[in-house]
């Protein structure tokens, strides 16, 4: 009997996580399941009607199919381009020999603060065929020249823009961070700087860019708010945009939507599969215990051309954007027949701008927003340590399960897993839905990987032994990971907090069918906006997102220095 006891309670924490993250992860998508194979959506007294396979019909639909395709084709070209836009910034800021290789790397992660919603939004600006500014400006200086951004470039295009930082920030650390010695022989065996590069160092980066081409290829095909806002008007459905309209037809079709939902889970699982065989097929060992630095690699009369072409980048993914969101924001009048009239007196005005900060909408979304961010982000973070320290800390059984729950949201679409939780806490008895815990809830499942894997790189660069000897010394296993363990990976919890923070900041897809006219969030009424035509409104909240967004950012960096002084 006391062995019997012994092993529940061995069991019992991962039994109590795996409940917890079944909630959040596994729960929602049980639902997207029965949904699809149920003739109604689930709902309070009614979860399962009878049981078929009529509502996977929809994916044989010209609809259906022409979505697919256009996922898988916007996916795979905006990842090639936003590949070849990072890995060269990277490049350029890692290891080549240009100018301003610190205001390179802002060039490469500046477009992450315009959430992809926002970019798009100002891309319609600046791009619209009939209005757009940049088409003002053409037909200003007398070019017959017609910029059309709702069209199939136009929103790869967009893509590629916003997505490429993901593939800047990993590539960038690998390249950082490579034995130069690997390098050097291949030079003392005769080989020349072209054929050493394409030899040796991108090969040695090959995890980071495959990794990051992977991750990009996932996120531009489970991304709705390009697809809607440049694709929908130019009649470019995707499978997220499809799901959209399922949900809101008149009747809504929510079981066939459930069925497109999990033909996308399908192809990003397969895709995520491919890229570990990729990965794991081959031994990628650059970096060594030793403090060496690698040379930069001389461009030539390339060096300034490079640099430009980076700064063209800049141009068209930050300058242009918030250029016209700040012209939407201040223009008197919402119409704007040529470029001439902006230059008029009185035709730009910061009235309206001002009048929103103090507005009920504004401060009610911007403060829904903070609560929803600030809890989720810290309870997300507590729950990612709890996990990572059973899993990685204990001999508890089912560790590796709870592992694999924790990052199965990485191959799950954040709209996807939002339709879920809309049905789960439609069924759960418990008055969550319509406030903004289930907001809350949505984003630390959604966000779980991220914060997940932020705590586990922190937790494994803490000695045990540390924690050991002072439960050796007379202290509780809680107490000796609450005063050593915890103070000990301050700035890697610290950090996760901040990561999580940004990212719920950001999110859209998610909360499109949690919220209610009481919880609205700034994305939401940015996107509230735009849906009613109010492209002024969605400009003006658009632009002060992207200031809240940024003065996160910089607490997130000044805070972060004063943990690491603090932790010295």
């Amino acid at each position: 009997m006391r062995s019997v006891l012994r092993r529940v309670r061995h069991g019992l924490p991962t039994g109590v996580l795996l409940i917890v993250l079944g909630v959040l992860v596994v729960v929602p998508m049980l639902f997207i399941a029965l949904a699809a194979f149920s003739d109604n959506v689930p709902r309070p007294g009614s979860v399962v009607d009878s049981l078929s396979f009529d509502n996977f019909a929809i994916l044989g639909s010209g609809e259906a199919l022409g979505a697919l395709g256009n996922s898988v084709l916007i996916a795979a070209l905006a990842s090639v381009f936003a590949m070849a836009i990072g890995c060269g910034l990277a490049f350029l800021a890692a290891r080549a020999d240009v100018p301003g290789k610190r205001f390179l790397y802002f060039v490469g992660i500046a477009p992450m603060f315009l959430p992809s919603l926002v970019g798009a939004l100002a891309w319609s600006l600046l791009g619209s065929p009939a209005t757009g500014f940049l088409n003002l400006v053409f037909q200003g200086i007398g070019l017959d020249i017609t910029l059309n951004v709702y069209s199939m470039p136009g929103l790869i295009m967009v893509l590629a823009l916003y997505y490429a930082p993901y593939a800047f920030l990993l590539v960038h650390g690998a390249l950082s961070l490579m034995n130069p010695d690997l390098e050097e022989a291949a030079f003392v065996h005769g080989g020349t700087r072209r054929r050493t590069l394409s030899w040796v160092t991108f090969p040695l980066a090959m995890p980071a860019i495959l990794g990051s081409g992977v991750l990009i290829f996932a996120l531009t095909m489970e991304n709705f708010p390009v697809a809607q806002v440049i694709g929908n008007p130019g009649q470019i459905e995707t499978l997220p945009s499809f799901i959209y309209r399922l949900m809101n037809a008149s009747p809504s079709r929510g079981t066939e939507a459930a069925a497109v939902a999990i033909a996308l889970t399908a192809v990003l699982l397969v895709v995520t599969a491919l890229q570990q065989r990729a990965v794991m097929r081959r031994k990628f060992t650059t970096v060594t215990g030793k403090g060496v630095k690698a040379k930069l690699v001389s461009l030539g009369r390339w060096k300034w051309p490079m640099f430009g072409l980076a700064m063209l980048y800049f141009l068209l993914a930050v300058v242009l954007p918030v250029g016209a969101l700040l012209i939407a924001a201040l223009q008197n009048s919402p119409y704007v027949s040529s470029i001439g009239q902006l230059a008029e007196p009185g035709a730009l005005s910061f009235w309206n701008l001002g009048q929103l900060v103090i507005s009920s909408d504004f401060l009610q979304s911007a403060g829904n927003s903070a609560v929803t961010a600030i809890l989720a982000a810290v309870i997300g973070t507590g729950i990612s340590f709890v996990v990572a320290y059973t899993v990685y800390r204990t001999n508890a059984p089912g560790r590796r399960i709870l592992e694999f729950v924790a990052m199965a949201p990485l191959a799950v679409p954040a709209i996807v897993l939002g339709l879920g939780l809309l049905w789960t806490w439609l069924v759960v008895p418990l008055p969550i839905y319509g406030t903004v815990f289930v907001l809350v809830i949505a984003f630390m499942a959604v966000f779980l990987p991220q914060g997940y894997r932020g705590v586990t790189s922190s937790i494994l660069q803490v000695d045990r032994d540390l924690e050991d000897s002072a439960v050796l010394l007379g202290a509780r296993r809680a107490k000796a990971v609450s005063w050593v363990t915890l103070p000990l990976m301050r700035v890697g919890m610290v950090s996760t907090v901040l990561l999580l923070l940004m990212l719920c900041m950001r999110e859209l897809s998610a909360a499109l069918f949690l919220f209610t006219s009481d919880t609205r969030l700034l994305s939401i009424l940015i996107f509230d906006n735009y849906d009613n035509g109010a492209m002024q409104g969605a400009a003006s909240i658009s632009l002060l997102y992207c200031v809240v967004i940024l003065i996160i950012a910089v607490l997130a960096k000044s805070l972060g220095a004063k943990t690491v002084d603090g932790a010295r």
